[in-house]
């Protein structure tokens, strides 16, 4: 029961840490219509910032402040210099396009920080663990990560759903001509968007970056989770990216920790290496069953 609450936690956990980089990526494709593989590439950008300032300073929540601000800013560079050429091309257009940029990024970050890996030291008042109810001495920033996920989930429903930029932005979904039309400055809203959604990518990476390390190509394996998140959960849909995410989450983590013990009477010292095998194929299977119920993904408009 220990093991199974703790690994409940870590696929909470990690669901909620795919939440903030799968948020940013529906908010961007549901909005823009864009195909943006160099979500993970800002993910990336986000981690160093926080490695590089925290590592100056001394101070982690400065480095926390500075992923926001440098994975917003470029994002909203590349957004003006690179993508807004982009919305009126083909998808194959935007994936060669966003792919280069991937390259880019990587071969940038190698000149700027070199090919080692980063880590990043936890303060004082993240480090240790607490006991839960049941017996469970769980970390406490992990906690964190599922409370921050948690708070941004709600930001993003209040903002798409509570206020002036949240309108526009649903508006700017259904119909860009007729929001054009009316006055909105459509180029300053895509940047907005864009760059929050940069923003949010930057937060995952420094997140992730201090429970792993700080890296070149960091951000194109949780990309490749972050897409599986948002077809289940439905293109465009916050709400879906959230049950998604979650989802994803927790049958990766209990599927790698419990397959290997459910295949242990059967396989013997096979167990471990077949249930780690079984247990990455998961998520594609519930990918595949949801996308045979619903096409559109959990919460995805039908087209």
């Amino acid at each position: 029961m220990t093991l199974l609450i703790e690994q409940a936690l870590n696929g909470l956990q990690y669901g909620m840490m795919l939440f903030v980089m799968a948020a940013g990526l529906t908010l961007i494709f549901g909005v823009m219509g864009l195909i943006n593989l160099a979500h993970g590439s800002l993910y990336m950008v986000g981690a160093f910032a926080c490695a590089a300032v925290a590592a100056a300073t001394g101070s982690y929540w400065l480095g926390l402040v500075a992923s926001l601000i440098a994975a917003a800013f470029v994002g909203a560079l590349v957004e003006r210099l690179v993508i807004r050429r982009l919305y009126t091309r083909d998808h194959l257009d935007q994936v060669l396009a966003t792919f280069a940029l991937i390259l880019i990024f990587s071969e940038g970050t190698r000149w700027l920080f070199g090919s080692f890996p980063l880590y990043l030291s936890l303060p004082p008042a993240l480090a240790g663990a607490v006991s839960l109810p049941g017996g469970v001495t769980y970390p406490v920033f992990r906690l964190v990560i599922i409370a921050v996920g948690a708070l941004i989930a709600l930001g993003l429903w209040l903002l798409i759903g509570r206020t002036r930029l949240g309108i526009r932005i649903r508006a700017g979904e259904a119909d860009r001509e007729m929001i054009s039309a009316l006055g909105v400055d459509i180029g300053a809203l895509y940047t907005a968007v864009f760059a929050l959604g940069a923003a949010l990518a930057g937060m995952a990476g420094a997140l992730v970056g201090t429970l792993q390390s700080v890296q070149v190509g960091m951000g194109e394996p949780v990309l490749i989770l972050a897409f599986v998140t948002v077809v289940i959960g439905g293109i465009g849909s916050i709400k879906g990216a959230f049950i998604g995410a979650l989802l994803v989450g927790i049958t990766d983590t209990l599927g790698k920790a419990l397959l290997p013990v459910l295949l242990q009477p059967v396989l013997g010292a096979g167990a471990g290496p077949v249930g780690a095998a079984l247990a990455s194929v998961l998520i594609y299977l519930l990918m595949a069953v949801v996308l045979i119920w619903r096409p559109q993904g959990l919460y995805g408009a039908r087209a």
